[in-house]
């Protein structure tokens, strides 16, 4: 029998020859660690919102009695409300104020803190701040920014002539239109700084060769602008964009605090209405009807944005 002795290139070969790895053993360890955050997404989300569905075809009400099948009656119904609509409108009226401020305010701000150098950390606190404040005090702050006699608003606009002291503008009680801007001044100045963070964030990645060498080329700030910082954040605005309108349509907190849907149902919105029906009305059954036909539009419109955003970048 004859023994095969390797070669030198074959054991220097072996010799060189990173160790195999050991095989991983499989463990279920990690599944505990997601259980609890599992448990509490099935309970508080997953489960309501089957459930609310389920109810959306009864006639569940907070009373106690015994909920019956009621089919599509309340489905019918919420597209037959005329008040459910016109709390749409003022959703839909809302969404078309507040967003485009937001997005370009936002943009504003990230641009003045990326060029900024000795008042950026400054900038991104006081821009960013407001934000971190809980509504019932932001609300609470505005409500007497917006007071008809001593307000700051009025006040600032009196001693720059543009309002007469004997007649006070009242902002957000009056039936003058004023409202829905009053609640719109109020939402921009509070969450404009999450927005201004995802630009500012979008802005430091840009590598800075590429400015570098299109003012070799002659390019001025305002062409660098256009042709290059604003194309390079298309991802982020379609970003914006998005989770704008979801927060906008969703509108609820800060409308209710300082407007309760008045005067005479101009502020009234959606979830609002949607609460009225449930809470006050007692009328659980229509209320989820009502809650997944805002979520269908929602869901409806978010697809749209995606499709139009990817449509550009392609």
């Amino acid at each position: 029998m004859t023994v095969k002795t390797a070669t030198p290139a074959e054991a220097s070969a072996a010799m060189t020859r990173p160790p195999s790895a050991p095989r991983k053993k499989k463990s279920l360890a990690g599944l505990w660690f997601v259980l609890p955050f599992v448990a509490f997404y099935a309970l508080f989300l997953i489960w309501p919102t089957f459930l609310g569905l389920y109810y959306s075809f009864t006639d569940k009400s907070l009373t106690g009695r015994p909920a019956s099948w009621v089919g599509l009656d309340n489905w019918v119904e919420a597209f037959g409300d005329e008040r459910a609509w016109n709390a749409l409108v003022n959703t839909a009226e809302f969404t078309l104020y507040s967003t485009p401020p937001l997005v370009v305010l936002a943009i504003v701000f990230a641009l003045l803190v990326n060029r900024a150098r000795k008042l950026g950390w400054f900038l991104r606190m006081a821009f960013f701040a407001p934000f971190v404040v809980p509504v019932s005090v932001v609300t609470m702050i505005w409500i007497w920014i917006y007071q008809p006699e001593g307000g700051l608003l009025n006040h600032y606009l009196q001693l720059l002539g543009l309002q007469d002291a004997s007649a006070p503008t009242i902002w957000y009680q009056g039936e003058n239109g004023m409202a829905m801007w009053s609640v719109v001044i109020t939402t921009v100045w509070w969450t404009v700084g999450f927005n201004f963070l995802l630009y500012l964030a979008a802005l430091q990645t840009i590598d800075p060769s590429v400015y570098e060498a299109s003012s070799i080329d002659g390019a001025s700030w305002w062409r660098q602008l256009w042709h290059i910082t604003l194309p390079l954040l298309n991802r982020t605005t379609a970003m914006v964009v998005v989770l704008q309108l979801i927060a906008s349509l969703r509108i609820f907190d800060q409308m209710y605090i300082m407007t309760g849907g008045g005067p005479n149902r101009e502020s009234e919105v959606a979830i609002h209405y949607i609460y009225i029906a449930g809470f006050e009305g007692y009328r659980i059954g229509y209320a989820s009807a009502l809650s997944y036909v805002l979520f269908i539009l929602i869901l409806i419109i978010s697809i749209f944005q995606f499709r139009l955003f990817s449509r550009k970048e392609s």
